[in-house]
């Protein structure tokens, strides 16, 4: 059984907001134990302690609840890299950045994968640049950052560091080291921030 969409519940209720986190922790404890193919709403349900009627008061179904949980989780660490720009916009700060980036969704290879494949199925990459987006708004004005932020290097600088690490959950056979991998990141993102710092300061 399914509600229909204009009939779901939104969680503006603590109650009904400690359902929704229940229904959303459930799923990603049944995701690293079992992988998405065993991700069922009757498992997610039974592990929250609500019953399947409740769980779809909330959510349309399973691929909902993945795509809300990957909301959450890239929304999250969307917000704590502006923080970490606002506060330390130095080279010093990168490698934090980079480390929350490859972070964003916790857990198994299998588990980001299918997170990140949620995201994508639910608002495809439109999704970059509403984050994109969000990122510089929360930025604005509150960043003293050593170079011209042109909307070409801003593209650059959150599209670049993404793109890979989505390519590195994509291409797994490659078994990539994370730590060398962040390095790497690490050394990319420092060298082009520097290159514009030079740029800026460079006589005219």
């Amino acid at each position: 059984m399914q509600v229909p969409e204009k009939t779901r519940r939104t969680p503006r209720q603590s109650r009904s907001e400690a359902t929704v986190e229940a229904i959303l922790e459930a799923a990603f404890q049944l995701l690293e134990q079992g992988g998405v193919e065993a991700l069922t709403t009757n498992h997610i349900a039974e592990r929250a302690g609500v019953s399947v009627g409740t769980l779809y008061q909330y959510f349309g179904g399973k691929q909902a609840i993945l795509a809300a949980l990957a909301h959450r989780k890239a929304e999250a660490a969307r917000d704590r890299i502006a923080d970490l720009v606002i506060a330390r916009p130095e080279l010093g700060a990168v490698r934090l950045i980079v480390r929350t980036l490859a972070t964003a969704f916790e857990g198994a290879p299998d588990t980001r994968r299918a997170l990140l494949d949620a995201l994508l199925l639910d608002e495809g990459e439109a999704v970059m640049a509403r984050h994109h987006q969000s990122f510089f708004a929360a930025i604005a004005g509150k960043a003293a950052l050593g170079f011209d932020l042109s909307p070409e290097a801003g593209f650059v600088l959150t599209h670049a560091v993404v793109g890979l690490l989505r390519a590195a959950t994509v291409e797994q056979d490659l078994a990539l080291d994370p730590q060398r991998l962040e390095d790497e990141l690490v050394r990319l993102m420092e060298g082009y921030i520097s290159a514009l710092a030079a740029a800026k300061n460079a006589p005219r």
